[in-house]
């Protein structure tokens, strides 16, 4: 109960309720003090004009007098003359004087407090402004027991009533908040554990109703954030599929592979100048299917293998890639060029970046045949003390939005109609596997470029100077 949202609610409520009691509190028993006196100031004048209408009252009414007004004593001052008007005798000294006619709000508040506080029965002496301008003023003397005892019933009378009020208050607004919040609240989380329990179907994904502003802006945000969840889960429902499937094929297809390689071997011994020629590109074509396939099951089991990083001529594996793009351009108007200086050696693992590269020039190569432009594909590169970049750069229509969005993401990257996407997330992938990055330095109607940075000593990656967020590490 008392760990519920409901029962702090109720407990708070009468809380505040009884704290704003409280400050009503301190200025109305000062306000019943004052008029307190101020009766015993009228009934004291009363009782005197009745003597004054009347010398002749003998002692015994003037005592009944005294009583009925709650006094010991009363003073008039009329035309100037102070008159004691009637007097009975007192049980002590008068301790305190009080004036009522000029006191301010805050010596009223102080004075009720002290009598409020103290427990000791004494004599005071309170002055007063006649009613109906019956004289100057009337001065009394009267005991302190009587008012605080009246001053503490009617406080006690006050706690009781302010004890109702927080207690209807609380119930009212603990009802109103339970069907205003505490139950759309519940309900929400009874659709969140409805959805957990089973995410990939839709029908579970919750719907918004409440008429709150705040609990619906909640309700949206969860709807959203099932959707998507709903959505990525059957996504990847869909890649484990694809992959168990793409995983089957790979390995039948290196069976076929390997076979063929036996057949390479032959055609290698061959004394055509021509077959001579192809046949170190058959041969490396072949294998490099073979590798491509053990990378394909590996990727399988959730990661690709790790590179075996070597000293390599950069240019010469550039110029492979090369002319097996030569091949797949045919007669189409497009130039491949690279310009990696001859001498220039890079650390890498010589399948995976021959894949990466591969895959990039691919990419160009695909979007701007598919465009129907013509222009160059360039790959350059440069070194410092830091790292190897390699650019791979074209003079193509450049990557729509939706491809930047979604840069480096499995089926949805694609920047051509058709496309998996698959080419640039395997690319970065490999990438991370040699500690460096793939960044997408620039794109638009002009070209795009993307930059390999391969880090050098302890492995520490410069900082990016590329402004697109589809970089990855």
């Amino acid at each position: 109960m008392f760990n519920s949202l409901s029962g702090r609610l109720l407990i708070l409520t009468t809380i505040f309720v009884m704290i704003a009691e409280v400050l009503i509190f301190v200025p109305s028993i000062a306000r019943f003090r004052e008029d307190y006196l101020n009766n015993r100031l009228e009934r004291a004048q009363i009782a005197s004009l009745a003597l004054l209408a009347d010398d002749m009252l003998d002692s015994d009414l003037e005592t009944e007098l005294l009583e009925n007004a709650g006094v010991f004593n009363v003073v008039l001052r009329r035309d100037q003359i102070r008159q004691l008007v009637l007097s009975s005798d007192m049980p002590q000294t008068v301790t305190s004087t009080f004036d009522m006619r000029d006191d301010s709000a805050l010596v009223l508040i102080r004075d009720a407090i002290a009598r409020y506080v103290s427990a000791e029965n004494e004599v005071i002496r309170v002055i007063g402004a006649p009613v109906r301008d019956a004289g100057l003023l009337i001065e009394i003397t009267m005991e302190t027991q009587p008012l605080r005892a009246a001053m503490i019933d009617y406080g006690f009378r006050i706690l009781i009533l302010s004890a109702v009020i927080s207690i209807i208050t609380a119930s009212l607004l603990f009802v109103a908040m339970r069907a205003l919040l505490l139950k759309p609240i519940k309900r929400v989380v009874m659709d969140m554990q409805n959805y957990a329990a089973a995410p990939e179907d839709a029908r579970r994904i919750i719907v918004p109703s409440a008429s709150v502003t705040e609990l619906r802006e909640a309700e949206d945000a969860l709807q959203k954030l099932e959707t998507d969840l709903t959505q990525a889960l059957r996504q990847k429902e869909r890649l484990a599929q694809l992959g168990s499937a793409v995983s089957k094929i790979s390995h039948d297809l290196r069976n076929i592979l390997t076979s063929a390689q036996l057949f390479t071997d032959r055609i290698e011994m061959s004394e055509d100048p021509t077959v001579k020629r192809m046949a170190p590109k058959l041969v490396g074509s072949i294998t490099r299917a073979v590798h491509l396939c053990e990378s394909t099951l590996a990727f399988g089991k959730a990661e690709e293998p790790s590179p075996t990083l070597t000293m390599l001529k950069l240019r010469e594996l550039v110029e492979e890639v090369i002319e097996g793009e030569v091949l797949a351009i045919g007669d189409y108007d497009l130039s491949l060029h690279c310009a990696v200086p001859p001498a220039m050696m890079t650390r890498a693992d010589p399948e995976q970046l021959y894949r990466v590269v591969a895959n990039l020039m691919r990419n160009a190569r695909q979007a701007m045949m598919a465009s129907g432009q013509n222009g160059t594909i360039t790959v350059d590169a440069r070194e410092d003390a830091t790292a190897w970049w390699i650019d791979v750069r074209d003079t193509g229509p450049g990557l729509p939005p939706k491809a930047r969005e979604f840069l480096f993401t499995p089926f949805q990257g694609g920047a051509r109609k058709g496309g998996s996407g698959l080419g640039l997330a395997i690319s970065a992938e490999l990438i991370r596997g040699h500690g460096g990055r793939l960044d997408l330095a620039s794109t638009g109607p002009e070209g795009t470029c993307f930059t390999i940075c391969l880090p050098k000593g302890d492995g520490t990656l410069p900082p990016r100077s590329t402004t697109f967020e589809g970089a990855v590490d």
